[in-house]
């Protein structure tokens, strides 16, 4: 009995090690992802973006780094683009972006139109204005971001897409799947199993656009994966798209939306 018990807490010690090391791996590739400054860097044809008569060009940025005039920028934008798919549960929810926006680990990739874009297949929408952005401060016109995080996930480190928002008028013009697109590899740049963001059911047109155009699926952590009784009072699902078998077993599972 006494050897059994000892074999018994040997393993526990092995099992132990085992997790804590696993943990420890996956900080690191946090640790490292989140440290990294400009991750356009890696990925210099993404700079640019010359599609559709839409003439523009990324830059990087972080939650602590922002500037007075873009938190504006970006609540003002927030409020445009999502006050009407959330409804009542605006007010609080404005609340909870305003904290997310300027967190240390908040990483963003703002879309600058080209000050020498031509404006002639775009009239119709600026409505004899320069640009059609809210942007009030200096430089080439702010159109867009996405706000992302290296986080952890069901034990599977992942990008997470907290906001991917673009003016009205540059919207349909395949900006927001190029975005995408650059966040994926980003994302296996830096050894993510997957990306993750949360939409809202009633905005059906984005639900669309990642479910079906991208492939996105409902994640295994999303309410209606959950609990079905639970998730008829949530107003979101959580969508993945993941890379390697771990990620897809703990945070897909066959929960894809899309049509064939």
């Amino acid at each position: 009995m006494e050897s059994k018990r000892v074999q018994n807490s040997r393993e526990k010690k092995i099992k132990r090690k085992e997790v804590l090391g696993k943990k420890k791996a996956i900080d690191e590739v946090i640790k490292a992802a989140s440290a990294e400054k400009d991750h356009l860097a890696s990925f210099p044809p993404f700079r640019q973006y010359e599609r559709n008569g839409l003439s523009a060009y990324l830059e990087s940025g972080s939650g602590e780094q922002l500037s007075s005039t873009r938190k504006r920028y970006i609540q003002n934008l927030l409020k445009v683009n999502m006050e009407g798919p959330y409804g009542p549960e605006w007010a609080t929810e404005e609340k909870v972006k305003r904290r997310e926006m300027v967190a240390p680990e908040a990483r963003y990739i703002f879309v600058r139109e080209s000050s020498n874009a031509s404006t002639n297949e775009v009239s119709s929408t600026r409505e004899g204005n320069s640009t059609c952005s809210h942007w009030m401060g200096d430089g080439d016109p702010i159109v867009g971001f996405v706000q992302y995080r290296f986080i952890v996930e069901e034990e599977i480190p992942v990008v997470y897409v907290y906001e991917l928002q673009l003016e009205p008028c540059v919207q349909r013009r395949g900006l927001g799947k190029f975005l995408m697109q650059l966040i994926e590899l980003i994302a296996r740049k830096n050894h993510m199993g997957a990306v993750m963001l949360t939409v809202q059911k009633s905005n059906l047109l984005a639900m669309n656009f990642y479910t079906t155009k991208l492939r996105y699926m409902i994640s295994t952590i999303s309410p209606s994966r959950v609990d079905p009784l639970i998730a008829a009072e949530k107003s979101y699902e959580i969508l993945c798209k993941a890379f390697d078998c771990e990620a897809k077993s703990k945070l897909e599972e066959n929960g894809y939306l899309g049509e064939e």
